[in-house]
């Protein structure tokens, strides 16, 4: 693994503003380590809290594989899934080791399952994909049939720019190179005070003090019961958790298990009817992982598929009699759960309020069940925040403020619902 990475292609030599500053940054998941990473080259001293361990497989940014695409029904998130990945592929080069599993990513439909295919996912996010003139194709029923023969449907529409991130590889390569971007880790450690004096901030915590210039919160679930601990922060985000309603790995007979690993199985998603699925990932997972749940940005359909078995038994029947096994019973570490936010955004800007009681603050957080394929991108827009409170990205629709008392445009919780 290289670790002597330069700072002249990491996107933050410009950040001119970082240099001098104590950075403090509250949760070590892959949010709060991208930021660490952006920020460290220009920063005097970057500190990483977290309350367990840094890839602790319990917490919301671990697992095993997350899926990386563009194919979604909003331009915007397209287009900064798209940013991202330049970024995830820069961090692949100058590791020297694979980041980013590219198979694709395949939106399938059947009529007997969603009978309205122009309204379908698979057809209205392909449309965004072509608007943006991102790589992708269309596979009618014989040609899906051709190309991804595992798949019962009547159309595939792919995003070619598209796969999985191996999340191990990824944790594993930021703990190994933060340290030596002079990046400290403080694990297993809690917050118990953050207060703001004299343009800075001190965090007691169950360690030692921590003082800094800038405080970024990336405390995923955790981020309310930290704003409590500031005083004149009356911000609380509607933040609540949500995860898959089934998880579970199917495992091909060992005849046909090449069709199913990722150097022939794309990633797929019928989001329509609330289903993902991953390839078997040789080597690292036991089987193919298919997800049922809600998904945040499709709206589901009514439709006999009800379970992952359903779906197997519908779209892939060469899986019909594979064994089965929970994905949480396999491995502890696969399962996924998110922070969903009342308005289905993310929340990613400096803390509203007055400024000498949360100026040099900033938070991301309420990723949806989608935020890890853009963690560079999150990484990358804090640490710009954090050296100038300013950054070259629009991301005015993510402002916390919108949850501001008295904002226009959203309201107030009084905490976690």
């Amino acid at each position: 693994m290289g670790q002597s990475f330069s700072d002249s292609r990491d996107g933050s030599a410009h950040l001119t503003g970082t240099r001098g500053s104590r950075v403090t940054i509250v949760g070590g998941g892959v949010m709060g380590l991208m930021t660490a990473y952006y920020a460290a080259p220009l920063a005097t001293s970057v500190t990483v809290i977290d309350k367990s361990r840094v890839g602790d497989p319990g917490t919301a940014s671990f697992g095993l594989t997350r899926s990386v695409r563009n194919d979604y029904l909003d331009p915007q998130y397209s287009r900064l899934a798209f940013e991202a990945r330049q970024l995830w592929l820069d961090l692949q080069e100058r590791a020297g080791q694979r980041l980013l599993v590219d198979c694709g990513c395949l939106n399938l439909v059947k009529q007997s399952v969603t009978p309205d295919v122009d309204a379908s996912y698979a057809v209205r996010s392909f449309a965004v994909l072509d608007d943006l003139k991102l790589p992708r194709e269309a596979l009618p029923g014989p040609a899906l049939a051709q190309r991804f023969p595992q798949f019962a449907a009547d159309g595939g529409w792919l995003d070619v720019d598209a796969g999985f991130a191996d999340v191990a590889a990824v944790t594993a390569m930021l703990r190994s190179v933060l340290p030596g971007r002079g990046v400290e880790f403080r694990e297993e450690t809690e917050v118990r005070a953050i207060t703001r004096s004299d343009d800075g901030w001190q965090l007691q915590t169950s360690g030692p003090a921590v003082e800094s210039d800038v405080l970024v919160i990336t405390a995923g679930l955790g981020t309310n019961g930290l704003l409590e601990l500031i005083d004149g922060c009356s911000v609380r985000f509607p933040l609540s958790p949500d995860r898959p309603m089934q998880s579970k790995y199917f495992i091909p007979d060992p005849a046909v298990r090449d069709q199913y690993t990722e150097a022939a199985l794309p990633v797929f998603a019928y989001l329509d009817v609330g289903i993902y699925g991953h390839p078997l990932y040789a080597g690292k997972t036991p089987g193919v992982k298919i997800g049922f749940y809600h998904p945040p940005d499709a709206t589901a359909v009514p439709s006999a598929i009800k379970s992952v078995e359903d779906f197997v038994a519908e779209c892939m029947p060469g899986l019909r009699d594979a064994e089965t096994i929970d994905v949480a019973e396999a491995s502890g570490v696969d399962t996924c759960f998110y922070d969903l936010v009342g308005d289905d955004e993310f929340i990613l800007g400096p803390l509203p309020g007055d400024r000498s009681a949360v100026g040099g603050a900033f938070v991301g957080v309420g990723w949806r069940g989608t935020g890890y394929k853009f963690a560079p991108w999150v990484g990358r827009v804090l640490a710009q925040l954090a050296g100038t409170e300013g950054t070259v990205y629009d991301i005015s629709r993510f402002t916390p403020g919108r949850f501001a008392r008295g904002s226009q445009t959203g309201t107030l919780t009084g905490g976690t619902t």
